[in-house]
């Protein structure tokens, strides 16, 4: 995903220069920072999957990016803020080399949406928010003690966890918040002794202050990736404002909201951790 971005950023910059001419020709400059743009950008159905011409209006004096399901619509079909919104580059995930996938908060839970644009300027353009947010492969989540690991796609942005079932769904199945280390999380190598069917090599143990969960991977280079990722995370301070994020997601990871009206919560049993349930 990153690299995909910083190929897509770098052609950008040098069409910008060399092609269209914007840093020698004022003329030629879009107004950057006007503050509101309008367009037609092509979106992933939820249900069927299809991509269709969806019309989205990006306004800084209203602070969000809606969206219309037909032209003539007076109403937006959704209305994203942009306090609440990231968008990240994933061309192999959408299957088209300027696809971003846009995340935000609806309801209280994590929704994705999938769009994409023939012409690589507008897709670099909506995609400048992409900070600390990280979409790997299929991890494995222990749903339950007694039915061993189910294999879910993890994605992490910023403090955020989610999982789920197909890399393209509109919501997560689960999401945890993972804090700082001064508010009780950390992470640890490896899987608790007494986890039934304890046959994963390369677990990762996420401990908030009142649960622990477990977590699998199929590869040493997987669990490296997550781990390192995940200790940035906790290392970091918390943010004033993502005090707000600990609270809605359940007070320190204790009972974490359930995006998509899907309980996360596994068996309680704080001796032998609380896996995600999916």
């Amino acid at each position: 995903s990153k690299l995909a971005a910083l190929q897509l950023l770098r052609e950008q910059w040098i069409r910008a220069k060399y092609e269209r001419q914007e840093f020698t020709h004022p003329d030629k400059q879009e107004p950057y920072s006007a503050g509101y743009r309008e367009g037609f950008l092509w979106k992933r159905g939820r249900d069927n999957g299809q991509f269709l011409s969806r019309k989205f209006v990006l306004t800084e004096r209203e602070g969000s990016l809606k969206y219309f399901n037909r032209n003539d619509a007076k109403e937006p079909k959704a209305v994203m803020k942009i306090e609440h919104l990231n968008a990240t580059f994933q061309p192999a995930k959408i299957g088209h080399p300027h696809g971003l996938q846009v995340t935000y908060l609806k309801d209280n839970s994590t929704r994705n949406i999938f769009v994409y644009h023939e012409d690589g300027k507008v897709g670099a353009r909506a995609g400048w928010r992409e900070q600390g947010a990280g979409d790997r492969s299929p991890a494995l989540s222990d749903p339950q003690q007694t039915e061993g690991f189910r294999k879910r796609w993890f994605t992490m942005d910023d403090r955020r966890l989610m999982y789920f079932k197909d890399p393209l769904d509109a919501f997560a199945r689960g999401e945890v918040f993972i804090g700082s280390r001064e508010r009780g999380y950390t992470v640890l190598d490896g899987l608790p002794p007494s986890t039934q069917g304890h046959h994963w090599p390369h677990g990762i143990t996420i401990v908030t202050p009142e649960r622990r969960f477990l977590l699998a991977c199929e590869t040493e280079t997987e669990q490296r990736a997550w781990v390192e990722a995940f200790r940035k995370v906790v290392d970091r301070p918390m943010l004033p404002q993502e005090y707000a994020g600990e609270c809605r997601r359940g007070g320190g990871g204790g009972n974490p909201t359930p995006p998509g009206g899907c309980d996360i919560a596994g068996r309680l049993s704080p001796s032998s951790g609380s896996p995600l349930q999916a």
